[in-house]
């Protein structure tokens, strides 16, 4: 059977993309955040147990390879369904769901409204509590201001714009060199491409988030955190892991918000270890609460 495999999966406002790893009877949903896509889980996936566990890899609507409706609703309560859709479709009853910065307030919308979906729940560098939209998304409308001519120019608008959030989001510059930039843009290429990339942008809304009473969450939770993280700040993480039941508040030394491109082997075993059915056997050390990992 093969490992890895693409497919398109049927939600109500169109279709999502999404690459599937392993065969395993463990399934694990993977989001990615504002400005990526499921190729920012490349180095991660592969590298999990993937003769127990299913990764799932998916696009968000509107996002990569992923549909874009023309009256779509690209916010995070709307994400969450369409996660949950998706889920259903693939006959997922219950998964660990892993999102980064927006795909993690998706994944943490999910848990906390729908707690009998997820079992285990990682949180990187997520929004602060009661909150959608971080300062990357401000920052992207003072990049959409400045470069408003380039916007209207082929791939130079959405370079401009995602460039600067990109190479923010790491902490070595080697991380995020104008190649990948480029790979990261190229679904907004054209004007047409910026204009969409926006309209992503506008639709994240701390509104989203009011109705998100994280006592619910019943998922053993971790919260992760690069040590470096321009934009996840220490005490918004650690308030949003106090106020979760029982979770886990954890760093990756010398890396930023985007984890899965710094370090992708740490952040796999880390994720080995929180799916329920590999804790039983694995002997990968734990961590006490706010350390290393």
């Amino acid at each position: 059977m093969s490992f890895r495999n693409h497919i398109r999966i049927p939600v109500g406002p169109g279709e999502l993309h999404a690459e599937r790893f392993g065969f395993g009877d463990h399934p694990l949903v993977l989001l990615h955040g504002f400005g990526t896509s499921s190729f920012l889980w490349r180095q991660v996936a592969p590298a999990l147990p993937l003769g127990t566990v299913t990764a799932w890899a998916l696009d968000l609507l509107g996002h990569g390879e992923s549909d874009r409706p023309p009256e779509g609703d690209f916010g995070i309560a709307a994400q969450t369904s369409c996660v949950e859709q998706a889920m259903t479709t693939l006959r997922i009853g219950r998964a660990t769901v892993v999102g980064v910065d927006l795909g993690a307030a998706v994944a943490l919308r999910l848990a906390a409204t729908r707690p009998s979906r997820v079992h285990g729940l990682v949180l990187i560098s997520p929004p602060a509590p009661g909150k959608g939209r971080g300062e990357d998304l401000a920052a992207l409308g003072r990049l959409a201001a400045r470069h408003l001519f380039e916007a209207t120019r082929g791939m130079m608008g959405a370079v401009a714009w995602l460039g600067p959030l990109l190479e923010k989001s790491v902490a070595s510059a080697d991380a995020m060199p104008a190649k990948l930039v480029t790979r990261y843009a190229a679904p907004f290429v054209g004007a047409d491409g910026v204009r969409h990339l926006q309209t992503l942008a506008n639709a994240v809304s701390d509104d989203d988030m009011d109705e998100v009473d994280l006592t619910k969450v019943a998922a053993r939770t971790l919260v992760l955190r690069g040590e470096l993280d321009a934009w996840c700040a220490p005490s918004d993480a650690t308030r949003l892991a106090t106020r979760i039941k029982g979770a886990e508040l954890r760093t990756v030394p010398t890396a930023g918000r985007l984890v899965p491109e710094e370090a992708p082997h740490a952040l796999a075993a880390l994720l080995a270890e929180w799916a329920p059915v590999m804790r039983e056997a694995s002997h990968l050390r734990e961590n006490p609460k706010g350390t290393a990992v």
